[in-house]
Parts: structure tokens; sequence; C-alpha cells
């Protein structure tokens, strides 16, 4: 529940003490203000979700605790209460920023449908918030393209278990499209029309995971000058999608155990329970019994996270799928690029169906974009592809281990830029640098 601290602010003795008892029986912490003047003492000193105010009060005015919350916390809700013949200010309160007035007398029932409807405006706020965010860094957006058997089975299964509330697990190679799958269980299931969100387990600090999950208090730690709302609250009712879950510190990990069996954790620096009911779709690349051998990830925490197990074939597996995509990738970036549909010369599809793909799905985008932003033509030619020769006929026999080894090198030959190469290969910079000490690189 997003509004869980209130200060109620009324000069009317009878009026604060309904609203203080009344507000306090459903669950909620309430600090009470005689006056405008002890409203803004408080306000100085602690942090509110909501405030009701009323109007006309000794010292400072119903108008001035509204105007100093909008200047010093814009986030948190006002509701102004005012007398009938006091219409006017109610109007002007609404202007300066007051999510809603109520006229005296009023009811408790209306009341506590103003902090519901504003417990939906902070919940929308705070969801919107996020996905800005998201959109700005996530530039990948592949299509369920499914000529392969392999992904036509996968697709069934979606369509199964989409409908239930089991967790998924995703397993699959760097840029399979794991999290393509996972957008698609989430938008064919009963929780559609609340929230998707992610975490990216692989690019949060160790120090800000705890507050990623879970959120923080005002004041729980340095820098936490307000209140934030956790993945796990952003989500509720809908999916969280924990993206590379084996990058999550094992410290964490037991906390996360008791939210999948509870649905129940405390923000960093809170103590209250917070219930919520999130759907959990976890992604990994590794091999899941060499993480859990090495001690990466949980074995208890694993077994809950993987009641429904997805396995997605890498691209070399699934050839049918190659040119329907690149055809795909082809279409989407001339669009962008404001140029020309080209078109691939049968050398080049066949050079296509022929390479290993190491990087899968991720890196055939990346094969296409480059050919196009070259302009060479009309027609992509296979010497336009820039794969280095590294055909199926050379790459045979090769590890898997050698085969990511050697496109972390190409990529960090193209771009000499950890920043970029990582984007490139679609990981974190962390992760990159995992890589570069695990292949003998760094």
């Amino acid at each position: 529940m997003p509004i869980e601290k209130i200060l109620v602010a009324d000069d009317e003795v009878l009026m604060r003490n309904f609203l203080v008892e009344a507000l306090k029986r459903k669950g909620l912490e309430v600090i009470a203000a005689e006056s405008g003047t002890k409203a803004l003492h408080l306000l100085k000193e602690e942090s509110f979700d909501l405030v009701i105010t009323d109007m006309k009060m000794p010292g400072a005015t119903g108008m001035d605790v509204l105007k100093f919350v909008k200047q010093t916390s814009p986030r948190t809700l006002v509701i102004v209460v005012t007398a009938f013949g006091t219409i006017e200010n109610a109007v002007e309160a609404m202007q300066n920023g007051a999510f809603h007035y109520l006229i005296k007398p009023f009811s408790l029932e209306s009341l506590m449908a103003n902090i519901e409807k504003g417990n939906q405006h902070v919940a929308l706020v705070e969801e919107n918030t996020y996905l800005r965010e998201k959109v700005v860094s996530n530039p990948y957006g592949y299509p369920i393209v499914a000529q392969s058997a392999a992904m036509k089975k996968i697709l069934q299964e979606v369509q199964h278990i989409a409908k239930s509330n089991a967790s998924v697990f995703i397993n699959g190679e760097t840029g399979t499209g794991k999290e393509v799958i996972a957008h698609l269980v989430h938008y064919s299931s009963l929780r559609k029309n609340h929230p998707f969100i992610k975490v990216n387990c692989a690019a949060v600090p160790d120090a800000l995971v705890e507050s990623e999950f879970f959120g923080h208090e005002k004041g729980a730690f340095t820098g936490a000058l307000t209140k934030r709302l956790g993945r796990f609250e952003l989500a509720d009712k809908g999916s969280l999608l924990l993206d590379e879950i084996t990058e999550i510190p094992l410290a964490l990990q037991a906390k996360l155990l008791r939210v999948t069996q509870e649905q129940e954790f405390e923000r960093v620096g809170g103590s209250k329970p917070i219930k919520v009911d999130v759907r959990l779709i976890s992604t990994s690349n590794r091999e899941m019994h060499e993480a859990l051998a090495n001690k990466v990830l949980r074995e208890d925490l694993y077994y809950r996270l993987n009641v429904v197990p997805l396995s997605l074939p890498p691209l070399r597996e699934r050839q049918e799928d190659i040119l329907p995509l690149a055809e795909y990738f082809i279409e989407r970036t001339c669009k962008e690029n404001h140029l020309d549909r080209k078109t691939l010369s049968v050398d080049a599809q066949e050079r296509l169906r022929d390479y290993r793909w190491p990087g899968n799905v991720r890196e055939l985008a990346n094969v296409i974009e480059r050919a196009i932003v070259m302009d060479h033509g009309k027609i992509i030619q296979e010497h336009h592809l820039s794969l280095d020769g590294a055909s199926r006929r050379h790459m045979a026999g090769k590890t898997l281990q050698e085969l990511e080894k050697q496109l972390i090198m190409e990529t960090l030959q193209i771009h000499d830029n950890r920043i970029k190469a990582a984007e490139t290969l679609g990981i974190s910079v962390k992760a990159l640098r995992n890589k570069l000490q695990e292949h003998n690189l760094a």
C-alpha cells in the first residue's frame, strides 16, 4: 500500500481526533498537528505520503501547508478540507496541486475512497517513472519468430503455463530471446493488465541490490532522502522479471527465498511487513548444474523459482528461424534509418545459414544493422556481413566456451570500449568483466 504515513492538520479537536482514530483503525500511521504552524514544523522534520489539512487554521493556513508540501516533496499528496462557504479556496487549492478536497461535514467512506484513489495514483506514478527509465536503457525488442519446431514447441508451452501463477525459469544462452519470452508469459497471462517489472540483476551494484528489490525508507542509509518503492512493490498484482538471477549476491538470496515463499518483506530501514502478489519470472544464461555446484545460486531458491522450466534453443539449433529473423531486422533497420528496403543475395542467405551464431539472435541483429548502415547498396552481399570468416566449417569442433571467447574478442576489437562492447553483447559491464577474467582476457 503506497500511502502509509499521514499527517492530519486541523485546529478543531473533535475533527482532528476523529480523523486520527479512524485512520489508525485502518492500519495507517497517523501524526496530528493542531495548527498550520505545527504542520509545517512536522513537514520539515519527517516525510509523509499524504497530508490532510484544514483550510482555515491559526498561524499558517492550509494553503500555506499545501504550497510548502508541493515545493519540498512534490510526490506527497494533499487533501484539503474546507467548509461549504469557502469552496473558492478549494478550487484555488486544486490549482496549486492539491490531490482532492473534501467539504465539511464528510463521511469516513468518502475519505477512504479518496485515499484509495491516492494509492492508485501513487502506484501509477511510480510505475511510469520506472518504465520511462527502462525505455531509454532497453533498446532491444526482438520479434518471436517460430518457423522451427523447437520454437513452436516453446510458444505452445508458454500458452499453457501463462494462465497459472506458477514461477517460470527461462534458461538459454546470451541473446536467445529470454526477455522476449518473459514478456510473452506476462502478456498472455491474467496479469497482463497489471505491471510487468524487470530487474537486471547483473547491472545493479551489490550495495544497492536490496534497496532495488525491496525499496527503502527515508534515512535508511546515506543518500536515502525520500522513501522509495522497490521492484516487488511496483510489480504488485503483476509479474517481476529477475533477469540473470545468478548474479544476485548470495547474502540477498536468503531474503529473496523468504519473499518467494511468503510474498512478504520489509523495506530497507523499515519494520512493517509489506504483502504483495507477484508472479516471478527468472532467467539465466548459465549452465544451472554448474551454478548450483559452484554455490552461485542457492539450491532451495532455484527450486522455488524453477516451478515451470523453459529452455530456449540457441539460434544454431533453429536454422529455420535465421532468415525470417534476418528479414525482420532488415525491415526494421531500414525503416529506422529512412532507407529503401534492402534484400539479401543468395550467397548472403547461405552465409547466414552457415554461421554458428555464438551471440544468437542479438548477434544476428547487430550483423544486419552493420550491413545496412554501411549503405552498400540495395542488395546485401556475403562480404557485407562482417562475419570474419567464422563459418560453420571454420568453427566446427569448438566448444561453447571457445566460441564465447572469440565473440568477446571480436566485439572488443570492433568497439575498443568495454561499455559499448557490453551493450553490443547484451550483457552488463560487470558481467563482461567476469567473462574476461573467466577467459583470461582481463
